[in-house]
């Protein structure tokens, strides 16, 4: 089971991989960063990505029927698709009140947004945090 370095160090070996970072969508506070930065600053990349990750967390318009709130948050993943690349937020379910994600920059041209996916909740499922 991988730590956020080791996580961070497999989602950069993914195919395009820009970026990476852990991030706690409540303070905006990055935990952990590889590679670069989309504005060269992975502080402000990651306050910048808590604000939408928060947004989509937070929202009932997306809660399903059935689901409480207390399940967490009610996306698995985000997918932000620029001229340049994609930006694949994924949150990470927890033991304790979670509110981290994986945030992974991806350039367009040649990254693989299908595995990407994958491979992010397979990390986000094994990624051990304490």
């Amino acid at each position: 089971m991988p730590g956020i370095d080791e996580c961070l160090l497999e989602a950069m070996a993914l195919p395009g991989a820009r970026g990476a970072s852990l991030v706690d969508w409540t303070s905006g506070l990055a935990l952990g960063t590889a590679g670069d930065s989309p504005v060269g600053d992975h502080e402000t990349t990651a306050a910048e990505t808590a604000e939408l990750a928060r947004s989509a967390a937070e929202f009932d318009s997306f809660v399903a029927e059935g689901e409480t709130p207390s399940d967490g948050p009610p996306v698995e993943d985000l997918i932000v698709t620029t001229r340049a690349g994609y930006h694949v937020l994924r949150f990470v379910e927890t033991s304790f009140d979670s509110s981290v994600f994986l945030h992974l920059w991806l350039d367009r041209d040649t990254g693989n947004l299908a595995l990407a996916r994958i491979r992010l909740k397979d990390l986000a499922e094994r990624l051990v945090l304490g």
